[in-house]
């Protein structure tokens, strides 16, 4: 594995100016906007809802009985899905925004640590199976996150990681930056806040940026992951897959 950094997008001057300011930014922004999350978050999800959380968890290989951590649990909109087939004392989500970990608090019963995907607070191969729901893109290190993933697995065990990509398909893609590049922002100050349409303005600046879905399964199998796929759903809802 390369020693040196794999950000999954260039440096944003738009928001921040330098790569080390980028965890401070993100902490930040969520935090300002995680009450407005949930109602901004039906805005640009474009009906893949809980239905198709739960079924990539199932897919994915989730089962009764296995633990789960949910990396990025936000207002615990995946780690919900997960709840519903393992049960709330077999799942723990984790979040570096405290406001985040404030609404999943308030809406679902598990436990929560505030942390950061690249250096995961927990045991090696203490975890079955790992999710993360549209945060990869925020991440400072691919690599080092995807170490991070691989130590905590148990050996068998697997992750799900939930992204949005850019179409591969230029009308779609020019669809895409119309709706999520500027009507949800738009939409998102005008239903919750200014910083929510920030927040969906930097939303759009790293998906439109990000690398590649082969960088981003290359960089999952240079970590040691194995069967490392990717399914797709309307041609830009990414669901990565893999196992220890």
């Amino acid at each position: 594995m390369s020693n040196s950094p794999k950000s999954p997008h260039p440096v944003l001057s738009r928001f921040y100016t330098h790569r080390e300011e980028r965890e401070e930014f993100v902490s930040g922004l969520f935090d300002e906007t995680a009450s407005h999350y949930d109602r901004i978050n039906a805005l640009f999800s474009l009906g893949t809802g809980g239905r198709y959380r739960r079924q990539m968890l199932h897919k994915a290989g989730l089962r009764a009985g296995q633990n789960v951590l949910d990396v990025a649990v936000g207002t615990g909109l995946v780690a919900r899905e997960a709840m519903a087939i393992v049960g709330a004392e077999k799942v723990t989500g984790l979040d570096m925004s405290f406001g985040m970990l404030q609404q999943c608090r308030h809406s679902l019963p598990i436990s929560l640590v505030q942390g950061n995907a690249m250096s995961l607070p927990f045991a090696d191969g203490s975890i079955d199976f790992l999710s993360m729901g549209y945060a990869l893109r925020h991440v400072a290190d691919l690599q080092q996150t995807f170490a991070s993933y691989h130590r905590v697995l148990k050996p068998g065990g697997r992750v799900l990681i939930l992204e949005i990509s850019r179409a591969e398909h230029k009308i779609v893609q020019k669809l895409l930056q119309f709706y999520l590049g500027r009507v949800v922002p738009f939409l998102s100050g005008v239903a919750a806040s200014r910083a929510s349409r920030r927040l969906m303005d930097y939303y759009w600046d790293t998906i439109d940026h990000c690398v590649s879905y082969q960088e981003i399964m290359a960089a999952m199998e240079a970590a040691g992951f194995q069967d490392v796929r990717c399914d797709v759903a309307l041609g830009i809802f990414r669901a990565y897959m893999g196992r220890v």
